[in-house]
């Protein structure tokens, strides 16, 4: 690997903690969104600021994840191979989901009945159709999509032994990667947005946290980001050259498309299915554009601006996985504790995230990083000073 690949590996690897992290903003949100609440825990302070924020996190950062984890994956299979692969795969993402799910869980059921009327409530039966994922849906689908890609691997070099088609897809993607490309993704997100028959448009793709086979919408829509990072990495440096260069064009189509969602629905949540017509139509072809121009805009200017090495920024990218894992019941927490305080949302909404991030921080520091889940979360172990010179992350 060249300077300038590992380089451009820092700038992605920001992105993708800056990402990881965004959880944490966009979950203590969602207490303070105006309208109609869902969330368990509804703070005595509202925000339209939030929920616009709230909205613009949600369509942004997801796709990201996936587009990273892509990229990242291919590397990781270039490196090691298919046996070394998988390998790596379960250690990093399967063994964690599987120590963290039953604590994640049954932390949030103990919040939940804490904030119920009463102090009580009644655990929900699990089946497959109703398995509470919760935030950790993210690594369960991605497993999915990862065995997916390995079928399709060895489906396509079975029956592809001269190349031919695979260098038709190198070919693709270089066509694709022009300031075009925004649209031209977010196609078949749009098809599959539309046919979506309870469609809440404000909160965009259907999050696949309940059950154990994950919606249409996700899988497509995720499996498609999946498959451009993949695509991404097995092509050439020059189509991240590319998305560095256009950046700013990006920028401003996701800023316009993010607007045109606002204006056509609400600045606050609308809790009611979107009925089939062109009103539909129009917000769905605006928020795929959004998804796909959030994606290549974050990526681009994550390689423009934060791509050199920083001891910080690897540090934190190190801390975000356990930031990602371990934040939601502690933020839903910490909601309960501040919900009646009589304070104004900005320094509620301050309090709330600053003191996560630094118990989580903090956690990570002394009970994590040098310790063996730090190994399993990040590799190897690491002693409690920070590192003087930063390693490339292959985390997706």
């Amino acid at each position: 690997m060249n300077e300038q690949t590992q380089d451009r590996l820092h700038g992605l690897d920001a992105v993708r903690s800056l990402a990881l992290m965004g959880g944490v903003v966009l979950h203590a949100a969602m207490a303070f969104l105006p309208g109609t609440q869902l969330w368990v825990v509804v703070d005595t302070s509202r925000s339209t600021t939030l929920s616009v924020a709230f909205f613009v996190i949600h369509m942004a950062r997801m796709t990201v994840f996936f587009v990273l984890a892509g990229y990242f994956g291919r590397l990781v299979l270039h490196r090691v191979g298919v046996v070394g692969f998988v390998r790596n795969r379960a250690l990093r993402i399967a063994v964690p989901l599987l120590l963290a799910w039953p604590l994640v869980y049954g932390a949030i059921l103990v919040v939940m009945g804490a904030a119920s009327p009463g102090g009580g409530r009644t655990i929900p039966l699990i089946t497959a159709a109703t398995f509470p994922l919760t935030h950790l849906w993210f690594l369960y689908l991605l497993l999915w999509l990862y065995a997916g890609v390995l079928l399709l691997r060895g489906a396509i070099a079975l029956v592809d032994r001269g190349g031919r088609f695979r260098g038709a897809i190198g070919a693709s993607m270089r066509m694709l990667i022009k300031p075009w490309a925004p649209m031209v993704l977010a196609a078949p997100v749009v098809w599959v947005l539309y046919r979506q028959p309870y469609w809440f448009m404000w909160f965009g793709v259907p999050t696949p946290d309940t059950g154990l086979l994950p919606n249409r919408v996700a899988l497509l829509t995720y499996g498609l980001a999946l498959g451009v990072g993949w695509l991404l990495q097995r092509a050439s440096d020059d189509l991240l050259a590319r998305l560095q260069s256009w950046w700013g064009l990006y920028l401003g189509l996701a800023l316009a498309s993010t607007i045109g969602c606002l204006a056509t629905t609400s600045l606050t949540p609308l809790l009611a299915p979107a009925p089939f017509g062109a009103a539909k139509l129009r917000f769905a072809a605006m928020y795929a554009v959004g998804i796909w121009s959030w994606t290549l805009a974050l990526i681009g200017m994550g390689l423009r601006f934060l791509n050199a090495p920083s001891p910080r920024r690897r540090y934190l990218a190190d801390a975000s996985y356990w930031v990602y894992l371990a934040h939601l019941p502690l933020v839903m927490a910490l909601q309960l504790v501040i919900r009646d305080w009589p304070l104004p949302w900005p320094i509620k909404f301050a309090l709330l995230a600053g003191t996560t991030m630094t118990l989580l921080l903090l956690s990570y520091h002394w009970l994590v990083r040098p310790t063996w889940v730090g190994a399993l979360l990040n590799g190897r172990r690491h002693p409690r000073i920070r590192p003087t010179s930063p390693t490339p992350g292959t985390l997706p």
